[in-house]
C-alpha cells in the first residue's frame, strides 16, 4: 500500500479558507463544525471573548456584520452623537420605517455620511482583535422604501432636481433604484477604504467582503443592491454568494405552471453570483444553509432543499470555495418538525451526518479535471443591474416579500415570479442546455465575460443599458463569432426613461441594432462578421405562457447555435465530473429517467453506500465519487481527518467533528485490517466490501478528534 494524497494540502490547509461557517452564538463543541474559518457575527460586548474562544479551537477568524441593518439603536435613539437617527430609516410611502424581519426596532438604514461614520467608528476596534476579515453582509435598499427625510436630501444631491415619489412614475422609480445603488456602494467604498488604511496603518492585512444575495434574487424580491458595483470597489477582496433554500424555493412559471424549482433557481441564481469575481483575483464564496429562515418546515423538507442547491451549487465548477452553513447553531441544537408529526424534533442522526459528510467534502472541490455529459452550446441570459430599478408597473402591485411569507398568496405574486427573466432562462435550461446568467455590465470592462458562452439571449423589457459602450463591446464578440438573440417588443414603459439613448432612438435596442449593424425590423437571423444576431419582437414573459411558447423560443435559440457550428441534444440530464466527484441532476419539466452506472460512494447518503447502478427520476439528483478514477485512500468523512500517516501495514488518522454527531468515514484499503482502535471512542460500526475495497468507521463525533489506527 502506497502512500496517498489524502492528507494533502489541497483538504488540509486551512490558508485556502475553502470551507467556513458564520455563527452569532458562543463557541459549543456541538457546532464546532471543524471548517477552516469562521465568521463571528455581530458586534457587542461579547464580541472580543467569541472570537477568542473560536481562535483557540484552531479556526481562522472573521467578523461578520450587516451594513444596512443590525443592532444600532445607539445611532438610532442618539446616543452616539446626541442627534435621534430615525430620519435615516428606509420608509416605505406609507412613513413606516421598514423594519428587519419581525423586529420592532431594526429598521433597514438608508446608507448616509453620519449613518456610514458610525459604521467605521463601531468597526475600528475590530481591527484590533486581529481578524482574517471582515464581512460587511446584504447591503439592501428595499425597492418600495425611499421616501424617508434623508432619502429626500441624497436625491437633491444626487440629480441636483427636487425629489419626486419613487412610485409616481417609471421615470422616478428607476432613478430612486440608481440612487439607492449609488448610496450603498458609497458607504462600502468609504468603510473598506478607511479601515484598510488604518489596518495598514498599525502594520495589519484585513480583507473585507461582501455576502450579499445574487442579483437575480435581489431582483425577483424587489431589492436594490450594489452587485456589478463591488468589483468597482478597490477595497473589497470577494463575496459570499449567498444563495439558499429561502431564496431559490420563491415561486416562478414555466410552461404556464406556477411552481418552486428550486434546483433550477438555484443553479442560475449560483450562476450570476459568479460575476461578482470572475475574472479577477478576488474569493469567491458559494453559501449553502442546512435549515432556511423559515421555521416551520419539516427535517425531511430541509434535507432535501438543501440537497438541491448543494447540486446546483456544484454544478458551476468555476467555484471551489463555501459557507457550508449559516447558523449551526438552530441546525444541530433547534427542534424542527418530522413530516407526520405536529412535535418539534432534534435533528435527525443520519441527517446531521448526511450534512457533515457534504460539508467535509467541499473542501476537495478544487479540481483541476473538469468535464461535462455534454458538450453543447453555452448559453448566456443577459441580466443587469438595472433589473432591479425596474420592479414596479404602473398600475401594478409591487407585493413584498422576503422568504417568510406564503410566495403563493403574497400581495402581487405575479410581480414576484419575475418571468421576463425567467421567460428566457427556464425554457433552454429545461432542455438540458448549460445555461448561464451574465452580468451585462461586465462586458465592458471584462475582456474574456463572454468567453464561455455562446449563444447570448438579451432583452430590454425588464432591464436597460446604462452605457452605449455595452453595445460596442457585444458588436465586437458578435463579430468574432458570437450569436445573439435580442427578445423584446418595445412596450416596457421604462423605454422612455431620460438616458443616453432618448431622443436619438426610439428604444435601446435600436441603438444595438445600429451597433451590429444589423436591422431590427427584420425576423430573421443576420450575419454579422464572423457572428450573427436574430431580433425576435417578443415579450420575454410570454415564454412562460404555456410549453408551445418555452419551445419557441428553445427552437430560436437553437438555430443561432446550429448555425454557428454547435450541436444541440435535448436531454433531462445535466452533469459535470469534477476529477473524481459526478456531480448531477434530472430535470423535473424534462420528464423520463437517467441511469448512472459505474462504482461510485453515494456522498448524499449518511452510509456512504456503494452505487453501481442508479435510476434516477424527474427531480432527482445525485453527487457521486467515483472509485475508479483515482486510488486515493480516504474517500469521505462526516469528519475532518488530520495527521494523516500510512504505510504498508498501518493507517493512522485523527477525525475531528462536532460533539456526538455520529461520524461515518469511507476507505479504500485491499483487505480487511487485523485490527482497528479508536482511542477512547466506541466504533458503533466497522464494515468491510471486499468486491468495492471499501471499509466503513463509525463513531461518536468530538472536536478534539477521535484517533483511528488500522493495522494490516
Amino acid at each position: 500500500m502506497t502512500n496517498s494524497n489524502a492528507g494533502n494540502d489541497r483538504t488540509t490547509d486551512k490558508l485556502r479558507e475553502a470551507t467556513g461557517f458564520q455563527e452569532q452564538a458562543p463557541y459549543d463543541e456541538s457546532i464546532d463544525l471543524r471548517t477552516d474559518f469562521v465568521m463571528v457575527y455581530g458586534l457587542n460586548d461579547t464580541t472580543p471573548e467569541r472570537i477568542a474562544r473560536w481562535r483557540a479551537a484552531g479556526y481562522r477568524v472573521h467578523l461578520m456584520t450587516g451594513i444596512s441593518w443590525g443592532t444600532y439603536q445607539d445611532y438610532l435613539d442618539g446616543r452616539w452623537d446626541g442627534s435621534d437617527h430615525w430620519a435615516d430609516a428606509q420608509t416605505a410611502g406609507d412613513g413606516s420605517p421598514i423594519l428587519h424581519g419581525h423586529s420592532t426596532d431594526i429598521p433597514y438604514m438608508v446608507p448616509t455620511f453620519a449613518f456610514t461614520e458610525y459604521l467605521v467608528q463601531k468597526l475600528r476596534p475590530i481591527i484590533e482583535l486581529g481578524v482574517e476579515g471582515i464581512h460587511l453582509e446584504e447591503p439592501e435598499f428595499w425597492a418600495r422604501a425611499g421616501y424617508s427625510e434623508s432619502f429626500k436630501r441624497e436625491w437633491q444631491a444626487f440629480f441636483g432636481e427636487p425629489w419626486q415619489p419613487p412610485h409616481s412614475t417609471p421615470e422616478a422609480h428607476f432613478r430612486a433604484g440608481q440612487l439607492k445603488q449609488h448610496l450603498l456602494s458609497r458607504s462600502l467604498d468609504r468603510v473598506t477604504s478607511v479601515l484598510r488604511d488604518e489596518a495598514l496603518q498599525q502594520g495589519r492585512q484585513v480583507r473585507f467582503y461582501v455576502p450579499t444575495h445574487s442579483l437575480l434574487n435581489y431582483t425577483q424580491w424587489q431589492i436594490i443592491s450594489p452587485e456589478s458595483r463591488l468589483r468597482t470597489l478597490p477595497s473589497i477582496d470577494g463575496a459570499i454568494a449567498q444563495v439558499w433554500t429561502g431564496t431559490s424555493r420563491t415561486p416562478n412559471v414555466y410552461a404556464g405552471k406556477v411552481a418552486e424549482r428550486t434546483f433550477e433557481t438555484a443553479y442560475l441564481e449560483y450562476g450570476i453570483a459568479q460575476d461578482l469575481t470572475r475574472g479577477t483575483d478576488r474569493r469567491m464564496w458559494f453559501l449553502h444553509d442546512p435549515i432556511e429562515d423559515h421555521p416551520d418546515r419539516t427535517w425531511e423538507d430541509y434535507l432535501a432543499n438543501y440537497q438541491r442547491t448543494l447540486v446546483a451549487s456544484l454544478l458551476h465548477p468555476g467555484v471551489s470555495r463555501y459557507e457550508v452553513a449559516p447558523w449551526p447553531n438552530r441546525i444541530f441544537n433547534r427542534p424542527y418538525l418530522r413530516e407526520g408529526s405536529a412535535e418539534r424534533q432534534p435533528i435527525p442522526a443520519d441527517t446531521a451526518t448526511s450534512y457533515l459528510i457534504a460539508m467535509n467534502s467541499l473542501r476537495d472541490l478544487d479540481q483541476p479535471d473538469v468535464r461535462w455529459a455534454q458538450e453543447g452550446p453555452r448559453i448566456g441570459i443577459a441580466l443587469s443591474d438595472t433589473a432591479m430599478f425596474q420592479r414596479w408597473a404602473p398600475g401594478g402591485e409591487s407585493g413584498h416579500y422576503d422568504g417568510l411569507q406564503d410566495a403563493l398568496a403574497v400581495e402581487g405574486r405575479e410581480q414576484l415570479h419575475f418571468s421576463d427573466f425567467y421567460g428566457l432562462a427556464l425554457p433552454p435550461l429545461c432542455d438540458g442546455q448549460r445555461v448561464c446568467p451574465v452580468q451585462l455590465e461586465n462586458v465592458i470592462d471584462t475582456p474574456d465575460a463572454l468567453d464561455d458562452v455562446d449563444v447570448l439571449v438579451l432583452s430590454y423589457e425588464f432591464q436597460k443599458p446604462l452605457a452605449p459602450g455595452i453595445h460596442y463591446a457585444l458588436a465586437g464578440w458578435v463579430n468574432r463569432g458570437g450569436s445573439l438573440l435580442y427578445v423584446g417588443d418595445g412596450a416596457d414603459p421604462y423605454h422612455e426613461l431620460r438616458s443616453w439613448w432618448t431622443g436619438r432612438y426610439e428604444t435601446c435596442a435600436d441603438h444595438l441594432a445600429e451597433a451590429l449593424g444589423a436591422d431590427r425590423t427584420r425576423d430573421d437571423l443576420q450575419p454579422v462578421g464572423q457572428g450573427r444576431v436574430r431580433f425576435l419582437a417578443s415579450r420575454p414573459a410570454d415564454f412562460t405562457e404555456s410549453p408551445e411558447r418555452a419551445a419557441d423560443l428553445v427552437a430560436a435559440i437553437r438555430e443561432l447555435a446550429e448555425a454557428g457550428g454547435l450541436i444541440w441534444t435535448s436531454t433531462n440530464w445535466l452533469s459535470v465530473q469534477r476529477g473524481p466527484y459526478l456531480i448531477g441532476a434530472v430535470l423535473a419539466e424534462a420528464g423520463g429517467a437517467h441511469v448512472v452506472e459505474g462504482t461510485y460512494l453515494d456522498l448524499l447518503d449518511p452510509n456512504l453506500a456503494v452505487v453501481r447502478k442508479r435510476e434516477l427520476g424527474p427531480g432527482q439528483l445525485t453527487w457521486l465519487r467515483d472509485l475508479t478514477y483515482d486510488d486515493d485512500v480516504l474517500l469521505a468523512s462526516a469528519g475532518r481527518v488530520v495527521d494523516w500517516h500510512q504505510d504498508r501495514s498501518t493507517i493512522h488518522f485523527t477525525c475531528e467533528a462536532p460533539q456526538g454527531v455520529q461520524v461515518t468515514t469511507a476507505l479504500r484499503v485491499p483487505a480487511e485490517p487485523s485490527t482497528v482502535t479508536a482511542d477512547d471512542a466506541e466504533l458503533t460500526d466497522l464494515r468491510y466490501d471486499a468486491d468495492a475495497g471499501v471499509l466503513w468507521l463509525r463513531h461518536p463525533g468530538t472536536p478534539s478528534g477521535t484517533t483511528i489506527d488500522l493495522k494490516f
